[in-house]
């Protein structure tokens, strides 16, 4: 199953508001980044509570810091101090969850992106959130945006619930166990059903999406 396929597309459409959705936002153009979990995660935790152009800045000075080709891998992270990692912008609480990342990596506990090619969505899940700054939706990000699995709805993301509001024109959010279960008929797709939430959400900040009168 492809993100965005043809297959998906159409089963997602005989819902009438992801259709709507759909024909206002056009092809799924989401292309899940190559990277390894680890990596990931070190990001997602640099990236938490900062503007986005704050924290790749944060990272460069992060990554120069550590002195290697690439992305630094855990021990080279684990051989900096905290305070040399503190220097490049990180908080204290980034700096202990990053240090947690790469002590549980070097410990084999986050799997390579191979390793976690054998594992289901929820075995990952189980095996991550106990990470320090790492919660489900941290690894959903994960799951989506450097695995590709097909079938991920974070309902506790809020642009996903903003982005259902907006496209069925709806006064409130709906409540992400109300929304956990409107979605389980867009089942095996709902990673294509997330993307198309989330830029209706963006649409409607930008103006570019009219909601319907509520159905």
């Amino acid at each position: 199953m492809t993100i965005g396929s043809p297959e998906a597309l159409r089963h997602l459409r005989r819902d009438p508001v992801l259709k709507r959705v759909i024909r206002r936002v056009g092809p799924c153009t989401l292309a899940p980044a190559r990277r390894q979990p680890y990596e990931a995660l070190v990001r997602a935790i640099a990236h938490q509570q900062v503007h986005g152009r704050a924290a790749e800045a944060i990272l460069g000075r992060f990554i120069a810091m550590c002195d290697c080709t690439g992305f630094p891998d855990p021990a080279t992270v684990l051989a900096r101090t905290p305070e040399a990692m503190r220097a490049c912008g990180l908080s204290a609480n980034k700096v202990l969850a990053i240090r947690d990342i790469a002590e549980k990596a070097a410990a084999g506990i986050v799997p390579t992106r191979a390793e976690a090619r054998r594992l289901s969505d929820e075995a990952l899940i189980e095996r991550l959130v106990p990470l320090r700054g790492v919660g489900r939706w941290t690894v959903e990000m994960l799951l989506i945006f450097t695995l590709g699995r097909p079938d991920v709805l974070p309902v506790d993301d809020y642009g996903v619930r903003e982005g259902w509001r907006v496209g069925a024109g709806l006064e409130e959010q709906p409540r992400p166990r109300a929304l956990g279960e409107i979605g389980q008929a867009w089942a095996p797709f709902r990673t294509t059903a997330a993307w198309y939430l989330w830029r209706a959400a963006d649409l409607a900040k930008e103006g570019g999406f009219k909601a319907p009168a509520a159905i």
